[in-house]
């Protein structure tokens, strides 16, 4: 049996004799020519020459073999619906969402926003999408106008695809007055908006000769049958925003061929879930999980997919186990967060169903705590495995290989590398590798392997200058902090820069001071994330008033966090509200002007706020101390 540190090594060592086995797992209209050119670095190119295409391996393989067996299963706690898919089934849907979009005018190389809530017709989106060639960019339904505005104006779609609303603890969220505002703001709106009409918002106004409904054109083509488009393998698959340090979201251009071996492989090396089985990823389609392990692995390895819509806890905390029972998962997704939500709950719910056909829950998005992850190993009674990925990587970077070989458990660590990653950790100072124990950044050696970002959507020189120019030697930057110990596991400490992980949700900092400053009081405001059991971090900020006399007024220091908090909801959505908002007099900075965000924070979490030398005003330290005890 095959070691996982001797299957890592293979993958480094030999990567074309390894991904070449590897791409055997899919189907190639045309063979690749090449498995690996690295000419150019840090851009790489994988498969060259081969033709694929993501939709044709995720739906229509599978028709000889499995058209019968279920592929896509929605379920929504929201609204009482369940609907269940075959390949078939799906096959049929793809075709007709994709006639209606050749219908209004969408071609290969064209970009497509879906901005959807976690319903069916969204998965079938971006599989037509795929299908046709077009670039699908799907942004996560719960942010705000704005940030829709900004992906707008740099994918400049030919069309969006949204709906009526979304349901959240049985309440409508509704999309579309947030899809007119984002298309009011954009400086390139796509031409058409297409609308999966769910009756939930009955006050919805449409724009004529902009917006059409979906129901409407799909009864048209329901005989559909739309050929694919055979992609190069180096072609766009889609783009993916992820919060960037300037405040301006990165997109993340995922290439075809690659990503779609590297998703087949994992399934089969680190997922253990085989055809005929089920997956059940409970992340949300506006994420890189969503997309890799909701809508594309599972059927591109010709297993059932499950899509749920709710809450972990609707109608009680035994729902996602009750989803494992009746479906017979045998691997299951799921986050820190969510687990720890679980925890708060009674006991009870976990030992109500038969959880027979679980071989193991991966979870991941942010780091995992020694006691919530105790918590869910005896309580499951079946391996939970931490690992650890990137929106830009698309697949995990540091994990355990149960396929290959199952490492125990080490609590606290992702695990160990995960094939075709040449991982290490360096010293932010000099750039040399760290011994075992030794904090560093965790990076990787290039070329990345298959499936990685190719590169930033429209800007190869922000690609470069984003991930490969932190350090002398040319290395992809993680912007993570982490620990290797002497057996070789790896542990991640936090971020470097200034983005901060809520809920397993990257946000920029830059981004939450920029919609702060849109409030008429504020002068200058620092974010950043404080440790919080929950939710791993939260975002808070410390203001400073363009008027100072206002902070010793009775109620209005309140009323004023009330009023910033809601520009922020307003402008980037729920997902990146400040958990408070402290006012202070003056901010800790260096001389030379920059904000001492890392001695915020830990002032902020009661630690030692380290090597204050540099520091401009002593008392502005103490201002936030004064801020931070009265919350």
């Amino acid at each position: 049996m095959t070691s996982h540190e001797e299957f890592h090594r293979r993958s480094i060592d030999n990567p074309e004799g390894f991904w070449g086995e590897e791409a055997k797992r899919i189907y190639w209209h045309k063979p690749p020519q090449k498995i690996l050119d690295y000419s150019k670095p840090p851009f790489v190119k994988w498969f060259v020459g081969g033709e694929t295409n993501l939709c044709y391996n995720a739906v229509d393989r599978h028709l000889q073999d499995r058209p019968d067996q279920p592929a896509l299963v929605y379920i929504s706690t929201e609204v009482n619906e369940t609907k269940v898919y075959t390949y078939r089934e799906l096959y049929r849907e793809v075709n007709r969402c994709a006639a209606v979009l050749q219908e209004l005018g969408v071609k290969k190389g064209d970009r497509v926003i879906v901005y959807m809530p976690m319903i069916a017709e969204a998965t079938i989106a971006m599989l037509a999408c795929v299908r046709l060639g077009a670039i699908h960019s799907v942004v996560f339904g719960g942010f705000a106008s704005a940030n829709l505005a900004v992906r707008i104006d740099d994918a400049k779609p030919k069309l969006m695809i949204t709906s009526d609303a979304g349901m959240r603890g049985g309440k409508p969220v509704p999309y579309k007055h947030l899809v007119d505002e984002s298309i009011r703001l954009s400086k390139f709106p796509p031409e058409k908006v297409l609308i999966c009409n769910r009756g939930l918002d009955k006050g919805m106004k449409l724009v004529e000769g902009r917006d059409v409904d979906y129901a409407t054109l799909r009864a048209k083509h329901m005989d559909a049958e739309v050929p694919v488009a055979w992609l190069e393998s180096n072609e766009p698959s889609y783009i993916l925003y992820t919060s960037g340090t300037t405040g301006i979201p990165k997109g993340v251009q995922r290439d075809t061929g690659g990503y779609t071996v590297a998703l087949a492989a994992t399934m089969q090396h680190l997922y253990c879930c085989y055809p005929g089985e089920a997956m059940f990823a409970t992340s949300d389609i506006g994420w890189v999980v969503g997309h890799s392990y909701i809508v594309y692995a599972p059927l591109i390895n010709g297993v059932t997919t499950i899509m749920y819509e709710g809450l972990p806890t609707n109608p009680d905390p035994g729902i996602w186990w009750k989803i494992v029972q009746d479906y017979k998962v045998t691997s299951m997704f799921s986050s820190p967060t969510a687990v720890r939500v679980l925890k708060s709950q009674d006991p009870k719910y976990m030992k109500m169903y038969d959880l027979s056909t679980l071989r193991y829950l991966f979870l991941a998005g942010e780091p995992l705590d020694e006691p919530t992850s105790r918590w869910i190993n005896d309580g499951l009674a079946r391996p939970v495995l931490d690992h650890y990925w990137q929106t830009e990587t698309g697949w995990p970077m540091l994990t355990y290989l149960p396929g290959v070989e199952l490492k125990p458990n080490r609590f606290g660590s992702p695990g160990l590398p995960n094939f075709g990653y040449n991982i290490k950790v360096i010293s932010e100072g000099t750039g040399e590798e760290v011994g075992p124990g030794e904090k560093g950044v965790l990076v990787v050696v290039p070329p990345l392997p298959p499936g990685n970002l190719s590169t930033v959507w429209g800007d190869d020189e922000r690609f470069v200058k984003s991930y490969f120019t932190a350090f002398k030697e040319m290395v992809y930057s993680s912007f993570d902090w982490a620990v290797r110990d002497e057996d070789g596991y790896y542990f991640i400490m936090g971020r470097t820069d200034d983005v901060i992980n809520v809920a397993g949700h990257r946000l920029g900092t830059r981004e939450i001071e920029e919609a702060i400053q849109n409030h008429p009081a504020i002068a200058e405001v620092a974010v950043i994330g404080v440790a919080d059991k929950l939710k791993g971090q939260v975002p808070v900020g410390f203001a400073r008033l363009k008027d100072p006399s206002q902070l010793s007024t009775d109620g209005v220091t309140e009323k004023l966090e009330k009023e910033v908090i809601a520009k922020v909801q307003e402008l980037l959505g729920a997902v990146a509200k400040p958990h408070r908002v402290h006012f202070v007099t003056a901010l800790p900075k260096t001389r030379s002007g920059k904000l001492l965000r890392r001695s915020i924070q830990a002032l902020a979490e009661g630690r030692d706020p380290g090597d204050l030398s540099t520091l401009d005003d002593p008392n502005s330290l103490e201002e936030v101390r004064r801020a931070v005890g009265q919350s």
